[in-house]
């Protein structure tokens, strides 16, 4: 009986040309494995590509539910953003794919899997950390950095294999962007984006969406409301997570909001230029956002947004699966106790508008905030409390100008 290799397998050339390859290489019985996290009509007739390709089986495992709320929502109430831009769509998704590639493994008694992200990205990085911390034993292929073996290095190679392997599939050799769709974006890379100084052609490249400039003349108002930093309704309508995410993704994509142009710094030291259309999840940061203003306070609402800086680089670097990931998402889970209440907006032309906040644990005062003296607070007061928070800076100009003064005594 042949030994078993699983596949995370999206239908797409590299992995349609990985099957044969396997079976010649390592004689491998090859087991397909499609995580469903939301792409749409991508998974669209794979089962029979996968079964003419060579495949003994294919899985397609939806794991939408758990993408939204077990890998989405922790970095949504953290607020992480990888530098400063990119919300990690690509990122959030990868754990969840090796979780579940493990689990066909194991089920199928595999002694390997086998993923089709080349070497200079982060994706290898991030599919072989979650295999590593959840089935140290398992044995990892990564056809594109086996160059001794794998001698595709073109499409044209790749379409060329497969017809000697008389598999004649829907393919071309023409260029296109690169891209990655889930529930929370779509990534697009190539062309020409690989030139910083091109502007992207956004007639050419948009999936989920309009530009702003195509966007309606008319603003749209929205209203969301938030339990425990969890959204619960859209516009009146209680809905699970994933359908928020959905929904938000077809009004955002209306009103051109969430796309951005970034070069970022890749994992393994290059820098890489994308554009990521995120118009739900742009909402629903923004949104989360807007009710934590009125309900955290200063020194936690300062030390989580160095949580969610952090978070977001354990999750680009793939490090999911670790104590430290667990920890911060601990941290992040307690500042979202009393983050209810009810946010709304209005989406025009790329922009979220604020259009009013209510929570029942808002720390904002009127009283305080105006310029009418409250109970609480005595203008005077302010006179100790500045004397003693600029104490350090009164002392330290007190010593300079000391210094300053027997120098020109001198």
């Amino acid at each position: 009986m042949k030994e078993k290799v699983v596949l995370a397998y999206s239908g797409g050339l590299d992995t349609t040309a990985i099957i044969p390859w396997l079976k010649e290489t390592f004689d491998y019985d090859v087991v397909c494995c499609c995580i469903d996290c939301g792409q749409g009509n991508e998974l669209d007739g794979l089962e029979e590509r996968a079964k003419l390709s060579g495949a003994s089986k294919l899985y397609i495992e939806d794991i939408t539910d758990e993408f939204a709320e077990d890998y989405i929502m922790p970095c949504v109430q953290a607020g992480a953003v990888y530098e400063n831009k990119y919300l990690l769509g690509t990122s959030m998704a990868r754990p969840g794919i090796a979780k579940k590639l493990v689990e066909i493994a194991r089920k199928e008694n595999a002694v390997a899997i086998c993923h089709g992200a080349t070497g200079k990205g982060n994706d290898q990085i991030r599919f072989e950390l979650g295999i590593k911390a959840l089935a140290p034993d398992i044995k990892i292929i990564a056809p594109w950095r086996m160059t001794d073996l794998w001698k595709m290095d073109s499409r044209e190679d790749e379409i060329d294999y497969c017809k000697q392997h008389g598999i004649d599939l829907p393919f071309d050799a023409e260029s296109s962007y690169s891209r990655d769709r889930n529930l929370w974006h779509i990534s697009h890379e190539g062309l020409e984006l690989e030139n910083p100084a091109n502007e992207p052609n956004y007639d050419h490249l948009l999936v989920l969406g309009n530009s702003p400039e195509k966007a309606p003349d008319e603003a749209e108002y929205v209203t969301m409301t938030f339990e425990a930093g969890v959204p619960k309704t859209l516009n009146g309508k209680s809905m699970k997570v994933a359908d928020i995410i959905r929904e938000l993704n077809v009004l955002g994509g209306k009103h051109g909001i969430g796309i951005i142009d970034i070069v970022e710094n890749r994992v393994v030291g290059m820098k890489s230029r994308g554009v990521y259309e995120t118009p739900g999840g742009t909402i629903l940061m923004e949104a989360l956002k807007q009710l934590e203003e009125l309900v955290i306070d200063r020194d936690t609402f300062k030390t989580k947004k160095d949580m969610g800086n952090l978070l977001a680089e354990v999750v680009y670097e793939g490090k999911w699966f670790t104590p430290l990931r667990e920890a911060i998402q601990a941290f992040v889970e307690s500042t979202m106790k009393y983050v209810t209440g009810e946010v709304k907006f209005k989406l025009y032309k790329g922009n979220i508008i604020k259009a009013g906040t209510t929570s029942p644990y808002s720390l904002y005062s009127e009283s305080l905030a105006s310029f009418t003296t409250g109970d609480l607070y005595d203008h005077h007061d302010a006179d100790g409390f500045i004397t003693l928070f600029g104490l350090p800076l009164k002392v330290r100009a007190m010593k300079m100008q000391e210094i300053e003064s027997k120098e020109k005594n001198q």
